[in-house]
């Protein structure tokens, strides 16, 4: 009982609490040795994407099943099956994985929502492309309710070790109608797994960092150093160094970073730009510092108390995630098809940035002890490390004041030894 609880602990995610990786089974009909079943995988975690290389989907059998066929995904490794001597089964793997076909596969190995490359967007950014799925024909398990065993210990790699699920449940059977909404039919058995996210499972050190500056302050607040940890700081790759050949690429590192203090693949810069009367305006830039990977469909979450009064947001795409909280405070950005929603390679391109324009709030709208920067950010679902408040860009009034202060303070002191 208390793993359980440490786990709902840790995969609990205040911005999106009810967010997961819902997988759907359905038993749609039997065969002389088992069944065929149609798996639906949804997305309905708000800003964070199943990424490349994609979504991999692994089980136990609870019995000695076998994959005779799959439609619309394919199992990695066939096992073996010399036992078979007519027809060979797709896959006799105690332990199959499964992953997606490619886009542009013949129709007849198409299934729908299937041939994304594993690629799922958030369902905040797209519904419609959160979802994907697969059939497959199961032998050798059982030809009923009642002698069917559900498969168990299932993994979801999405990709990387992020998700936990829960054991299969036997649920009410789905519901299905016809093109024409004539017909309704129905699973003769249905289970479904729930994954949730845990950010501690993925990696120790942040994915990313932010770093402020503004236009009341001429000094640029930086990431922390080592914010993504500098472990591999002597691996790196310079600012200036050309990369000749792909072969170089791969022999130089798998995943290779530009060398910064940071280390961080990803850096998101807040500045305050200007400040009228009623709005004030805030650029975003974010940056990427890694020569092997880009971010399709990337999303940015951010936390500031203004975000209730946000006018425009000039280049993101903007949603609130005000649905579960009580505070309109958190806001998801991401971007626009076929423009900036590809976060390429570190280089010329390797950027996106975009300008908020925001409606003052009298009375809360301050400059002072750093309320115009973000409380949180997250980078496709990761925290990024906040430099410390002590270090954000100060107004130049409070400067002074706290120079004067610390001048009166040392005069007295002397003035008092003196005596």
């Amino acid at each position: 009982l208390k793993s359980s609880i440490t786990q709902f602990i840790v995969a609990y995610d205040t911005f999106d609490p009810f967010g997961s990786i819902n997988i759907k089974w359905d038993v749609v009909s039997w065969t002389p040795d088992g069944y065929v079943a149609v798996v639906r995988i949804e997305n309905s975690q708000m800003y964070r994407n199943i990424m490349s290389p994609g979504w991999t989907l692994g089980w136990t059998w609870a019995k000695k099943e076998v994959i005779w066929s799959m439609v619309g995904a394919q199992a990695t490794d066939q096992g073996d099956c010399s036992k078979f001597k007519g027809d060979i089964p797709h896959c006799c793997k105690k332990n199959p994985t499964i992953i997606d076909l490619l886009p542009g596969v013949p129709n007849k190995q198409r299934f729908s929502d299937c041939c994304k490359g594993g690629l799922l967007k958030s369902w905040g950014q797209d519904p419609s492309a959160a979802v994907s799925s697969f059939q497959l024909s199961v032998g050798l398990s059982g030809t009923s309710n009642k002698t069917i065993k559900l498969p168990e210990k299932f993994v979801l790699l999405g990709p990387g070790q992020g998700y936990t699920c829960s054991p299969a449940t036997i649920v009410s059977p789905s519901v299905f109608f016809s093109s024409d909404g004539h017909r309704r039919t129905q699973a003769m058995m249905t289970w479904t797994i729930t994954c949730s996210y845990s950010s501690f499972l993925v990696s120790k050190n942040p994915p990313c960092c932010v770093s402020m500056s503004s236009f009341y302050n001429p000094s640029i607040t930086p990431c922390p150093s080592c914010a993504c940890g500098c472990q591999d700081h002597n691996n790196c790759v310079a600012n200036d160094l050309k990369i000749s050949s792909s072969d170089e690429v791969t022999s130089r590192r798998r995943e290779m970073v530009q060398c910064t203090d940071h280390m961080c693949p990803i850096r998101v810069h807040w500045h305050v730009k200007t400040n009228y009367k009623e709005y004030w305006k805030v650029k975003i830039a974010i940056t990427n510092f890694s020569y092997l990977k880009s971010y399709p469909h990337w999303t940015l979450v951010v936390q500031h108390p203004n975000l209730h009064n946000l006018t425009k947001a000039y280049s993101f795409v903007y949603k609130p995630l005000s649905q579960y909280r009580l505070s309109n405070d958190t806001g998801m950005f991401y971007g626009m098809k076929y423009y900036n929603d590809l976060l390429m390679e570190a280089g010329p391109n390797g950027h996106v940035e975009t300008e908020l324009i925001l409606k003052k709030d009298k009375k809360a709208f301050t400059l002072e002890q750093g309320w115009a920067f973000p409380m949180k950010v997250y980078f496709n679902g990761g925290e990024c490390m906040m430099p410390p408040p002590d270090s954000y860009p100060h107004l130049p009034n409070s400067a002074y004041s706290n120079t004067i202060s610390t001048l009166t303070s040392a005069t007295l002191l002397l003035f008092l030894a003196l005596l």
